[in-house]
């Protein structure tokens, strides 16, 4: 189409189960990706802010955090002896993926550069050093985040003249280097900074690999460099290669975390293309694994202040205008349009008038009814879509937490384990294998 999207339904959309989670935080109506990472990761609801605590741990509140952590899914899966992954279009320790293996009391600690003085004299760890120690053996890590992993002012081996993408650790400490120093010696383990070191590997004689392609956040799938930056289906086919190899199975937690920055940026064109390459995603991990041994679920942490309207007529580009004017103030107006954000414009004391502008560019900012730096979250329920054994337990309206509790009794890891151990003496059927848990940010009414 004009627009560069497919007619076809979304892969997550022809999945055999559909249901509808419910995502606020203990202490918000609309959320915040800490607290819903550590509600389907870790089977607990917690407050805004917080990865891998209970609601007992207050944001910021360094000495609330002692005694209230919870564990997720990968861990479970690695205490059953699973191999166990995180592919991300963030930062390796951005909220999503740090829910997995972090206990903080603030999704923000990046790096100890990030940490107010009372959180570190209180015994505290940033994210990224807690990357390195809490689970030693993750198999897979993939995303962005280079700069928190090096000493401060380090120079980046990418961005050689750019500061900002230089080393923030204090404590002087070259995570890459413990990482390694972490692994067997008669593993094969491999760090890669750029796409041509990845491609260049053999993913059936890797053991660890850890890859790190941007000092922060990955680029938008619309900019990405095709040498330096490996696309999120790339990573996914790299990541399955790698864990598959294990014939007790594995977990793998796959983000396609830009759609968020996307929206929140107000640039739909962005958020959108950031969709479709994690459906591209989606559907290059259903080719390589078996319907009957793998549970696949495809869900969002929350939504966002997004619409499309406009009484647009079939084959409209979805970044094109409605096909009538304001009734109002008799101007045009595009299909998609935000709630709140950046995109909010007056001009001459009226709104802008949109056909005066590249509403078609790459980073053209939507229109928004409130003005905001950055749009904001939406508070509704979002769709959960799960294909393979046990998928028909996520059917009807769930609370968040609910995800990873399924997801562990379909595998039989986790603290309850009494079915399996039935359905083995019975003659049962074993447990499946590989789990997926494949997250695309998207606001629950958009279809493309």
């Amino acid at each position: 189409t004009p627009s560069g999207f497919r007619i076809s339904t979304p892969t997550w959309q022809r999945m055999s189960s559909c249901s509808w989670e419910m995502t606020y935080n203990t202490n918000a109506q609309v959320p915040d990706s800490a607290g819903t990472a550590t509600a389907y990761l870790c089977g607990v609801k917690a407050n805004e802010g917080t990865v891998g605590v209970s609601a007992a741990t207050q944001r910021t509140q360094c000495n609330t955090t002692q005694g209230n952590e919870v564990t997720s899914i990968l861990r479970w899966a690695k205490d059953a002896g699973k191999s166990v992954g995180i592919v991300t279009t963030t930062r390796v320790n951005h909220a999503t993926p740090s829910a997995a293996y972090a206990h903080s009391a603030d999704r923000d600690w990046y790096s100890d550069n990030e940490m107010p003085p009372e959180a570190l004299s209180q015994g505290c760890k940033d994210i990224a050093y807690q990357l390195m120690h809490n689970v030693k053996d993750i198999e897979v890590i993939m995303g962005g985040g280079r700069k928190y992993m090096f000493p401060k002012n380090r120079t980046d081996v990418e961005y050689e003249m750019d500061e900002k993408s230089r080393g923030t650790r204090l404590d002087g400490l070259n995570l890459i280097d413990i990482w390694k120093n972490f692994k067997p010696r008669h593993k094969h383990s491999h760090y890669v900074w750029n796409r041509t070191e990845l491609l260049a590997l053999d993913p059936y004689t890797v053991d660890y690999l850890l890859g790190l392609f941007e000092p922060g956040d990955m680029q938008y799938e619309l900019n990405r460099n095709n040498v330096t930056d490996p696309s999120l289906s790339e990573m996914v086919e790299i990541a399955i290669k790698i864990l598959s190899k294990n014939p007790r199975g594995f977990f793998l937690l796959v983000e396609g975390g830009r759609i968020d920055h996307g929206h929140h940026e107000g640039k739909a064109k962005q958020a959108l293309h950031e969709a479709v390459e994690m459906d591209r995603a989606i559907g290059k991990a259903g080719v390589m694994t078996s319907l009957e041994d793998t549970l696949t679920v495809v869900t969002a942490d929350h939504s966002h202040v997004f619409t499309f309207g406009g009484y647009t007529p079939r084959g409209n580009s979805i970044f094109g205008l409605a096909p009538m004017v304001s009734d109002t103030d008799k101007k045009p107006f595009t299909a998609i349009l935000y709630g709140n954000g950046p995109g909010y414009k007056v001009v001459g004391g009226e709104r802008e008038n949109v056909s005066m502008v590249d509403y078609a560019h790459n980073n053209y900012q939507a229109q928004s009814a409130v003005p905001l730096r950055h749009e904001t979250h939406g508070g509704e329920d979002v769709a959960v879509f799960a294909k393979g054994p046990m998928a028909h337990l996520l059917h009807g309206v769930h609370e968040q937490n609910y995800i990873p509790h399924v997801m562990a009794y379909a595998a039989c890891i986790g603290a309850n384990q009494d079915h399996c151990a039935s359905a083995s003496s019975a003659g049962g059927p074993s447990s499946p294998g590989p789990l997926l848990l494949l997250l695309a940010l998207l606001p629950v009414g958009i279809l493309f």
